[in-house]
Parts: structure tokens; C-alpha cells; sequence
């Protein structure tokens, strides 16, 4: 049976409670979790970059990348170069299933602490390492529990966290991502000046990180929802009052009772995903995933040093660059969690689309007219000017599709199948990111400048699924998303009725 997932909606009761410190805490130290994974993604890029890096373990792309007649665009093109990155991923997503099983029967606290310990081998084997073989499977290491984190960790912060603020609670998982992402730029830029271990630090500094999950995680409780669920019904009652700080907590235990009972029933969820009724949640869930990871972003942030280098920047430069796209990734997540409860979810993807669309056509137009594969660099002026589009593209993204692609598919699942569609959700996206991560470089490659043109291409298709088939989800009740969101849609509602919606296993 999947983990039961009780998120706050408009139907439920605001219940007695307040923001207590043991809370707060607990918070933190489980946001660590996606501050690993932030870090894995950002450091991947500048390792890469790094001379003493290719010297060891590539030297042949070390060498294409010493020698300015070589191809601007494909000195950097090797499939073990590209796997360093990309075994992460593949490795989270086989890793995500099994997460999902050991966080419904041993509870969310056990994964987390499985998680750091998949993170502190794999951060010794990479910092360690003597071989590509060994590096690359502490990089699978690290990519098992980067599966175990992000399958408990939104799930943990959602049942922490107090029924009025866990949406934006929910987008705050993102924010630590991406001041994840953000440290890693920093440390690289700090690191690629200390020869020859300078790529040691880089990956090593992650363990950090990792010990403070590692410990961090006996100090929190496991949530009332997990004890529950698991027929520990009084210990979850008592948790429920330590979390809340009142002695009052019947309303909120009560909800969180019947929707375990609710959880029960549902014996087979995945089967149920495959009935028409499901299909609206289920699709969108899955497209915005793959949309994700089709705006370019992550091939951006994987690789920025090594792009800023393409485009005419020196190392040290290159870096500085990815350290300032870090920040701005950060800051603009802030204006996500302003504004999604205001302005809703889609004017926020559209605007980001056209936002997206015109710098990434505008830096394919540079390219493609000053940046030729041999003999030519973009002139300073245009190199800066790049770099302030792609700052602009990582913005649009920090407050659209970054972290409204993990928060819509968390919200219009109905209960009985919420977690399964939310892990159909977590696979799709760690699969496509392994597949941009394995083909970026190539495609920068064989694609050159066009590459910008085939995601500005994705970006127009994004638009016109936003426009017509992705309804607004903003203020409606979790539980109403049926009757207020799906029946009411022009397209979505030939999919709802019948004994699909209403029967429950």
C-alpha cells in the first residue's frame, strides 16, 4: 500500500496549532535533503570544467579542449563525461520505487537516514576517487539517495507543517534546491584556484550536507500521518500534540484518521491510475515533468561553466557567471512563493514561456551568427550579453516551472491514488533529467547554436498545453479538484464520470 498524503485544502477545518520550534527544526534539518540535491546538480557542472578534473579521468577531452582549431561546440563531447553527470539520475529514479515502499512501511524518518548514509558513501567514493569506475558509482550512490530524499522529504514537510502554510512550505523544498545549487557554484569557483585537488573539495564539501541529515535526522520526530498510518495511533496522537504545541489537536487527528482509512481501501492505486477517471491528474503530472526538463534549464545549470566557456569565458570567469545564475535561481523562487496564491499557477507558466521563448531564441540567434565551430569567440559585449539572457531564462523558470511542476501534480491528485500518481510524477522527471544529462553535450555537439532553437521549440509546445489544457488550480479545495477543476473542463471532463470516479479499488 503507498503512503497515505494528507495535504491541507479549503474543506478541512483550520485546526488548533501553532509554528513551534521543535517544528521549525525538524524543517530544516529534512530540507537538507534538498539542499544534497541541489548541490549534486550544481557541482556536476564545474567539476567538469575543471582542468585537474579532465587530466585525470579525460584527458583526451582535456586535450580537445587545450587546442582552439578544435570544434567550439564538441570539446566537451564524451559519453563518459556526460554519464559523471547523468548516473545520478538514472540511479534516483530505480531508487525512487524502492523509497516509496520503505517510506510506507518503516516510515519517513528511516529514509531519510537511508538517504544520508546512499550520500556520505557516495561522497567519499566521488571525492576519492582513483578511476572513472569509481567515481561514477559514487555517483550512483549519491543518485539512490537523491531518490530516497525527494520521495520522503515533500512528503515529510507536508505532514509537519501546520494545514495554513504547507503550499508555500511545499515551494520552499525548491527554494533549498536551489540555494543547494547556489553553494555549489560558489564552492567551485572557490576550488578550481586549489590545483590539483581543487575537484576533491568540490565533491567532498557535499558530505557536510549529508552528516547534518545524517545526524540531524535522529534528533525529528516521525509524523503523525506515518504512526498512523502504520497503526501506532496513540504515539501519532502524542507526536500530533508535541508538533502543535496545543493539547487540542481532535479536529487534525481525526482528518488525518479517516484519510488513512480512506488509504486503506485502495489496494491496487496503481491499477487505478490506469482508469479514465485518473487520466486528467495523471497526464499533466507526467507532461509537466517532461516540460520541466525540455525548457533547457537543467542542461543550463548541469553544464554552465562548461557553456560559458563555449561562448568565450575563461574558466575562473565561467564560474563567477554560474555563481550569479545561482543567486538569481534563488531569489526568484521568493517571488513564487509570493505570488502562486495570488496571481495563480498559470499566469505565472505562461508569462515564463514567452519570458523563456525570447531568450532562448535571442542567445540561438547570437550564436548562430558570431559563434562559428572553429576560430571564433563571441566578443566580450556578447558573451555578457548572453549571459545576462540566460540569467533572465533561469528566472522566468525559478518562478514558473521549477517549482510548479512538483506543486500541481501534488495537489490534483485525489487522495486514494495521490501518492502513486506523485511517484509516476518523481520517475518521469528523474528519467528525462538523465536523458538531457546524457545527451546535452552531444547535442551541443551535432546541434550547435540550434540546440537554444530546439528547446525555444519545446517552450512554444509548453505554451499551448498551459493555454488549453492545463486548468487553474488556485483556491480550489484538494478534495474538490473533481467536481470544481475536471468535470468543469472543456477537454478533461469527457474522461470523468461513471463507476471509474467513484470506485475506489
Amino acid at each position: 500500500m503507498a503512503p497515505a498524503v494528507v495535504i491541507g485544502n479549503g474543506d478541512m477545518p483550520e485546526c488548533e496549532g501553532r509554528i513551534t520550534v521543535y517544528v521549525a527544526v525538524c524543517v530544516v534539518i529534512a530540507a537538507f535533503g534538498g539542499l544534497l540535491f541541489g548541490y549534486d546538480i550544481g557541482i556536476s557542472g564545474g567539476v567538469t570544467a575543471m582542468d585537474d578534473f579532465l587530466k585525470k579521468f579525460f584527458p583526451a577531452v582535456y586535450e580537445r579542449k587545450q587546442h582552439a582549431h578544435e570544434n567550439n561546440y564538441c570539446k566537451y563531447d564524451n559519453q563518459y563525461l556526460q554519464l559523471f553527470t547523468s548516473s545520478l539520475y538514472l540511479a534516483a529514479l530505480v531508487a525512487s520505487f524502492v523509497a516509496s515502499k520503505v517510506c510506507s512501511k518503516y516510515g519517513r524518518k528511516p529514509t531519510m537516514q537511508i538517504a544520508s548514509v546512499f550520500f556520505l558513501i557516495g561522497v567519499a567514493l566521488t571525492a576519492g576517487g582513483v578511476n572513472i569506475e569509481m567515481v561514477i558509482i559514487g555517483r550512483i550512490l549519491l543518485g539512490c539517495g537523491v531518490g530516497f530524499a525527494n520521495q520522503t522529504v515533500p512528503l515529510f514537510l507536508s505532514e509537519l507543517a501546520p494545514t495554513k502554510i504547507r503550499g508555500a512550505l511545499n515551494i520552499s523544498f525548491q527554494l533549498f534546491i536551489t540555494i543547494g545549487i547556489l553553494i555549489a557554484n560558489l564552492v567551485n569557483y572557490w576550488a578550481s584556484n586549489i590545483h590539483p585537488y581543487g575537484w576533491r573539495i568540490s565533491l567532498g564539501l557535499a558530505g557536510i550536507p549529508a552528516l547534518v541529515l545524517c545526524f540531524g535526522s535522529f534528533a525529528i520526530c516521525e509524523t503523525p500521518t506515518s504512526l498512523i498510518e502504520r497503526n501506532k495511533v496513540e504515539k501519532g496522537r502524542k507526536i500530533l500534540r508535541k508538533i502543535r504545541g496545543v493539547d487540542n489537536v481532535d479536529e487534525e487527528f481525526n482528518s488525518i484518521v479517516n484519510a488513512c482509512e480512506m488509504a486503506r481501501q485502495v489496494k491496487q492505486p496503481f491499477r487505478k491510475l490506469m482508469k479514465p477517471a485518473s487520466r486528467p491528474p495523471l497526464v499533466i503530472a507526467i507532461l509537466l515533468q517532461v516540460f520541466q526538463q525540455f525548457t533547457g534549464i537543467n542542461a543550463i545549470m548541469f553544464y554552465a561553466p562548461v557553456l560559458f566557456q563555449t561562448v568565450g569565458f575563461g574558466n575562473d570567469a565561467a564560474l563567477l557567471s554560474s555563481v550569479i545564475t545561482g543567486a538569481i535561481n534563488v531569489l526568484s523562487t521568493f517571488v513564487s512563493i509570493y505570488l502562486v496564491d495570488k496571481a495563480g499557477r498559470k499566469i505565472l507558466l505562461l508569462e515564463a514561456c514567452v519570458q523563456m521563448l525570447l531568450t532562448q531564441g535571442i542567445i540561438g540567434g547570437i550564436l548562430m551568427k558570431d559563434l562559428k565551430a572553429t576560430d571564433s569567440y563571441l566578443s566580450h559585449g556578447e558573451a555578457v550579453f548572453v549571459v545576462t539572457l540566460l540569467c533572465l531564462f533561469v528566472m522566468g523558470f525559478a518562478w514558473s516551472w521549477g517549482p510548479l511542476g512538483w506543486l500541481i501534480p501534488s495537489e490534483t491528485f485525489p487522495l486514494e491514488t495521490r501518492t502513486a500518481g506523485f511517484a509516476f510524477a518523481v520517475s518521469s522527471n528523474m528519467l528525462f533529467t538523465f536523458l538531457i544529462a546524457q545527451a546535452f553535450l552531444s547535442m551541443l555537439c551535432h546541434m550547435q547554436a540550434g540546440i537554444f532553437f530546439f528547446f525555444a521549440a519545446w517552450i512554444v509546445v509548453m505554451g499551448l498545453f498551459t493555454w488549453f489544457l492545463l486548468p487553474e488550480t488556485k483556491g480550489v479545495p484538494v478534495d474538490s479538484m473533481v467536481e470544481k477543476v475536471w468535470k468543469q473542463h472543456w477537454f478533461w471532463s469527457k474522461f470523468m464520470g461513471g463507476e471509474d470516479e467513484v470506485k475506489v479499488v
